[in-house]
């Protein structure tokens, strides 16, 4: 069976309970809850920004009221840990990233939405699960299945995908045609792309992320995949130090050479803001983006940009990762904090957030003629879906500490150079494997 296949059918299962709900109960679903406060806890970003304008209409309908608690990016975590960590939380709901689903779901914090979801009080049965993006699901939703984090026997739902994203190449056409440049469809040709706008553009080629922790991660990932490269082996020893390992972070150190000024400081934010400022001629990352880069507000590139399938290397990938909804098990209303979840996922709400420059996560959007003509890019977003990859990081419980400890570290060390990349990699395999062990892996 195909995986796409195995993600629906899950999603059948789940979701099947809610099919023959009667129109009263969802007219009323709401009724017992009216008046009660849900408390969610969001980043500033911008399918965030976007999504804090619908909570009006919300309120309007249900009679919920909501409470946002908004915090930088890099807050979020710590600040999830210590309240999920109480007898009784403030958060109702609250938004994660992709890489936290299985700590969260090893430490008890997080509730399953089965329960949920085979409850006909609060199941809509319109909802439509098997519309969500398959990828969006199972890389963002679910827990315990393969490798603990892939669809499959075992897996459960504990997240819905609420600004999820893959990666894609954007790129100034204006200066592309002005240098006569092909847009690059493989790496070599990306490699050699660097150079020659870095030498004739006048500005930096590619923008990046290369901030220490997660950021740089994230930045070397984006080429590690294409390049064949994995972070582990099948028996979950560290293999990212190999010969793709060492190849992807040579590639990054091109970028940050070619790129503009302070990519080893940047994280996604400020990696976002130098292509949208006109700093670099190339961008290489979220989806997310989309959302911004015709808006004159935000963008001086407006109306200057295309969008490309992300290069291949030895083979065709894209990132598959970005940000959910998931309900704390110390909730004090879960049931509101639900419904609220399933009103911003549902059909026409991810319209709506996407009008206002959000991340869709459902294919009915993808595919909504007056969308495509708002974003014609989604056509090749829809293609780069295709090769995104759910197993692009390890997303197991431990994989935080990895990425942020660890390989954050030591890829930063060699983009600032002060280690080669062959050094950065082969001198991180001794703790990361003191990691694995420790976390009970037989390596």
């Amino acid at each position: 069976m195909q995986r796409r296949d195995l993600i629906k059918n899950a999603a059948i299962t789940v979701f099947g309970a809610g099919l023959p709900f009667s129109g009263a109960v969802a007219q009323n679903r709401y009724a017992k809850y009216a008046g009660k406060t849900v408390i969610i806890n969001i980043p500033a970003h911008p399918h965030y920004d976007a999504a804090t304008k619908l909570l009006p209409e919300f309120t309007k309908e249900t009679g919920i009221k909501v409470e946002i608690d908004k915090l930088a990016i890099g807050r979020l975590k710590e600040k999830q840990l210590l309240e999920m960590a109480k007898p009784q939380g403030d958060y109702d709901l609250a938004c994660y990233i992709v890489m936290w689903k299985g700590e969260y779901v090893a430490k008890n914090l997080v509730q399953p939405l089965e329960p949920f979801l085979a409850n006909a009080a609060l199941a809509d049965p319109a909802y439509d699960m098997k519309d969500i993006i398959p990828i969006y699901l199972e890389n963002l939703g679910l827990v315990g299945g393969p490798k603990g984090y892939l669809a499959g026997p075992g897996a459960k739902l504990y997240g819905l995908p609420y600004g999820a994203e893959t990666s894609v190449l954007a790129y100034r056409r204006d200066i592309f045609a002005k240098l006569n440049l092909k847009v690059p469809e493989t790496y070599d040709d990306f490699g050699k792309a660097l150079r020659v706008l870095k030498d004739q553009s006048g500005i930096g080629a590619l923008t990046s992320r290369g901030q220490a922790g997660h950021q740089c991660v994230h930045a070397w990932l984006l080429h590690l995949n294409p390049l064949g490269g994995s972070v582990f082996d099948d028996q979950w020893k560290p293999r990212f130090n190999d010969k793709a390992g060492v190849a992807a972070l040579k590639f990054l150190q091109d970028v940050v050479a070619t790129g503009p000024a302070g990519i080893p400081g940047y994280g996604q934010g400020e990696a976002n803001t130098a292509f949208l400022q006109g700093q670099a001629a190339m961008y290489l990352d979220s989806t997310s983006l989309a959302g911004v880069i015709n808006d004159p507000a935000r963008s001086k590139v407006a109306g200057n940009v295309s969008w490309a399938l992300h290069p291949m290397g030895v083979r065709r990938a894209s990132q598959s990762g970005g940000l959910g909804l998931t309900i704390p098990k110390n909730a004090k209303n879960p049931e509101a904090g639900f419904l609220l979840m399933q009103w911003l996922t549902s059909k026409a709400q991810d319209k709506a957030v996407t009008k206002l420059g959000g991340a869709p996560m459902r294919n009915s959007t993808m595919a909504d003629a007056d969308l495509v003509r708002q974003y014609p890019e989604f056509i090749v977003f829809k293609e780069a879906l295709k090769y995104s990859n759910p197993d692009w990081r390890p997303i197991i419980p431990v994989w935080d500490k990895i990425n942020v400890q660890a390989l954050g570290v030591g890829i930063s060390e060699a983009l600032t150079g002060k280690k080669s990349a062959e050094d950065a990699l082969n001198g991180m395999v001794p703790q990361v494997t003191a990691i694995m062990r420790e976390a009970g892996y037989k390596i």
